[in-house]
């Protein structure tokens, strides 16, 4: 009778709301329980080795263009080391799209990057790539990938975006997201590659919003990963598999370094989306995004972490040893969670010239949050309960703008008849407008504190020690 007296006084313990909860979520996230196995046992010594003898040169401003990047990349790619190198397209402004092939195995693996422009991480490890495939060839991993596998490369998918360093081609159309109109020709040349190569693996490599949190916590997420689903319903078949087991040998390799920074993106399936239409094809796709890891303003530190995470992938592929690495190390990865903004001010007095003095937060987001510049204000009032990825103690200071125009972020602001929609420059410490301003220990803003211009002086990110 005791089973029998235990399972009642359960079932009387769960209230409506959680059998509520139960019914919509029949498949609820487990908490993450499977332990993360060790690392590779060869991992520390490719560590080791990277910053002398694989790190590109070079590369260590990540805002470059095509053009320099194959100046660093195209010595490494030499006929003496195995690398073949064709061009196979044109960007709209007549850039040169190649394909890079490397590897004498049956198995075929596409990697692709910088599909957005100003996501270049994964570029720069590709030229790491590279310089370790080429220089080392008896390092037992090179041998058993250029045994086992062909690598097929094409980097800088989207150089005309990589000359502005903006996310979008010189079209305005989002690459990522022309995987099934194929309007634009370098998403042409990317299928047309796919298609001949019809690859077995797949790498979409990119760059996430440094925001992103991990899960519910206040991590922020440095790599994130993502078996992209085929379907509306993320169902899971063997190619979707194989997926998900090199995802859990990235986050395998990188837990001693990244624990808790790791995140999963959302498998809501996208039918315009590469990665998801590759898995639909038939390889088994693996989203790379870096986010970002504070204080490294250049991702050289995260360059380093997604190289070595991309090799343990690449390796587990050549050598099989991803054949059973259990799911839950993927399916266990919190997903991305919230974006936190940039900079919250708190407790200032905003003192703008004409208006009178006003106390209020004030958040600011910038066009690059590591290196905290081109920032613009997006946020004003009571921002008491707002999370941002950085804090400020304004209070008993003046928030005063530097003189002169608004700046060059735009708004469009319409009348009441809807027409006359030209755009306008937003007044000083109002949403839109550029964060140009001073903390000041009085209003007119003369006995200065700190002052944002825009972008942060690296030199006093913070106003003194009061």
């Amino acid at each position: 009778m005791r089973p029998v007296l235990v399972l009642c006084l359960l079932l009387t313990m769960m209230t409506p709301t959680t059998i509520a909860q139960n019914a919509a979520n029949p498949h609820p996230r487990a908490v993450a329980s499977t332990p993360v196995p060790p690392p590779p046992a060869w991992l520390p010594a490719l560590d080791a080795l990277y910053d002398a003898e694989l790190r590109a040169p070079g590369l260590e401003d990540r805002a470059f263009t095509a053009e320099h990047w194959w100046t660093v990349a195209t010595p490494l790619l030499t006929r003496a080391h195995g690398f073949q190198v064709e061009e196979i397209g044109r960007s709209v402004e007549d850039r040169p799209l190649r394909h890079v092939r490397w590897g004498e195995g049956p198995t075929r693996v596409l990697l692709w990057s910088q599909m957005h422009g100003d996501e270049s991480t994964a570029s720069m490890v590709l030229a790491d790539l590279f310089r370790f495939l080429g220089e080392h060839p008896d390092d037992p991993r090179v041998k058993a990938l250029r045994a086992a596998t062909t690598l097929h490369i094409l980097p800088i998918l989207n150089p005309d975006g990589a000359a502005r360093f903006q996310r979008r081609n010189v079209q305005g159309i989002d690459i990522n997201r022309d995987a099934r109109m194929l309007a634009t020709p370098e998403a042409r040349t990317l299928k047309a590659l796919y298609d001949r190569v019809k690859p077995k693996y797949g790498f979409n490599l990119h760059d996430q919003r440094v925001g992103y949190r991990a899960g519910d916590s206040d991590r922020g997420t440095a790599i994130a990963l993502l078996s992209p689903p085929y379907n509306h319903a993320a169902d899971v078949n063997d190619v979707r598999t194989r997926a998900i087991e090199v995802a859990g040998v990235i986050r395998t390799a990188l837990e001693p370094y990244l624990a808790g920074h790791i995140a999963r993106w959302d498998e809501t399936f996208d039918p315009r989306a590469f990665g998801d239409l590759t898995t639909q094809w038939g390889a088994s796709t693996v989203l790379i995004e870096a986010g970002g890891i504070e204080g490294d303003v250049q991702k050289q530190r995260l360059r380093k972490l997604y190289f070595l995470g991309l090799v343990a992938a690449l390796d587990s592929i050549a050598t099989g040893s991803h054949a059973g690495v259990s799911p839950a190390l993927y399916r266990e990865l919190p997903e991305n969670g919230d974006v936190w903004p940039d900079l919250l001010l708190r407790g200032g007095t905003l003192a703008v010239p004409d208006r009178p003095p006003m106390k209020a937060d004030l958040l600011v987001n910038f066009r690059d949050p590591l290196a905290e510049t081109d920032g613009a204000i997006a946020g004003v009032g009571d921002l008491g309960g707002t999370k941002a990825r950085r804090r400020i103690d304004a209070q008993g200071l003046f928030i005063v703008p530097l003189p002169g125009h608004a700046g060059e972020r735009t708004v469009i602001e319409a009348n009441e008849e809807g027409d006359n929609d030209e755009p306008r420059s937003p007044l000083p410490l109002t949403p839109g407008a550029s964060a140009r301003f001073v903390l000041s220990r009085d209003p007119q803003g003369r006995d200065i504190v700190w002052t944002l211009d825009g972008s942060v002086d690296p030199s006093t990110p913070s106003p003194p020690t009061r």
